[in-house]
């Protein structure tokens, strides 16, 4: 008894350190003088301000920082109103897209909105503008480890919301638009046990690019032999958390033909199929299916089963662009005539979790 008094207590120390932190981190800096010549370093430096209205919709809008080996990433989170005393809920994570942070990208996907209602929680990792100018996760350096890096900070981040605000670590799960997908393709590739379904929405799946020249390669379609990249960078997963890859037809920034390369080696990840596979079954394709909803661009779906379980799905939107399907209008990367994409991501991870 005594024991478990003490690792409790333990316990509430940790997560008491960590808000500290979070609060110190998050505490305005006192006006500083900067030299010209570095000027331009110190805006790039600062986060995307508040320019933006906070994301409508009842719950609380929360900030904290996740620190790492690497560095430290701010991150907002979604809470849905009326938290229970000891409940547990799902946990979403949001990777923004470049020129995007997390009020953008929380109020082109209304994800919130989808959170209050389902009850989940919905965390927004902040790509800081040093790190890149764009405002872009450095999914493509591998060689360099700054994607690793990244990854770290992503998963400290799940960690900290996971201890200080009650995330079920069993009911995890990702998505992200464009540098954000590619990033949650790596994430997700990397700690696939960690993760119950992954959302691609017009990204680069793992393996094509370990540089920034051969990520606009990438990008376009162009790398030789993408497939067989892709199928090596997840060879050394037995398995991997089921895959939802959004794209549009007409995306002229990210090509459509990579989330095809990224459904198939899916489908065949851990089996005979795959190199040093030989675990499980491949994911076989069922008949595409045409679906128009109301005045909405159309899509086309295929959906790719192992042991009678939808394992992987591909969405391609016809007329649709380098933006998110169905966001809200007037915010960047958002095309409100496209399906719902949020509601399709949360259906295709709600049968998962």
């Amino acid at each position: 008894m005594a024991r478990r008094k003490s690792a409790t207590g333990w316990a509430r120390l940790v997560a008491r350190g960590m808000r500290t932190m979070t609060q110190l981190a998050l505490r305005p800096a006192k006006p500083a003088r900067v030299k010209p010549g570095r000027q331009r370093a110190a805006r790039l430096a600062e986060p995307l301000r508040g320019t933006r209205p906070k994301p409508r919709g009842a719950g609380d809008w929360l900030a904290g920082v996740a620190l790492g080996p690497t560095g430290a990433r701010r991150y907002r989170l979604y809470r849905p109103p009326q938290p229970q005393a000891g409940e547990q809920l799902p946990l979403l994570v949001m990777l923004h897209g470049c020129g995007q942070d997390a009020d953008s990208f929380a109020s082109s996907t209304r994800m919130n909105a989808i959170a209050a209602r389902e009850r989940f929680l919905v965390l927004y990792p902040v790509q800081d503008r040093l790190a890149n100018a764009h405002g872009c996760w450095n999914w493509f350096e591998t060689r360099s480890g700054r994607a690793q890096g990244e990854d770290a900070l992503i998963m400290a981040a799940i960690d900290q919301v996971c201890a200080l605000y009650r995330a079920d670590r069993a009911r995890v799960a990702i998505c992200g638009l464009s540098a954000g997908a590619s990033m949650a393709a790596l994430v997700a590739s990397r700690h696939p046990d960690r993760f119950k379904a992954i959302v691609m929405h017009s990204g680069v799946p793992p393996g094509v690019a370990q540089s920034s020249a051969s990520a606009v390669a990438a990008m376009r379609g162009h790398r030789v032999g993408a497939q067989a990249l892709v199928a090596s960078a997840l060879a050394h997963a037995a398995s991997l958390p089921p895959l939802l890859a959004i794209h549009g037809a007409g995306d002229h920034i990210v090509a459509p033909s990579n989330s095809r390369h990224a459904v198939l080696a899916w489908a065949l990840a851990g089996s005979a199929l795959a190199p040093g596979g030989g675990g499980v079954p491949a994911a076989r394709a069922t008949a595409g299916r045409h679906v128009q909803r109301g005045r909405r661009h159309a899509m086309r779906v295929v959906d790719f089963q192992r042991r009678g379980l939808n394992a992987v799905s591909l969405v391609e939107i016809e007329r649709l662009g380098h933006a998110w399907s169905g966001g809200a209008s007037g915010q960047p990367f958002s095309d409100a005539a496209g399906p719902d994409a949020s509601r399709m991501t949360w259906a295709f991870v709600k049968k998962h979790l």
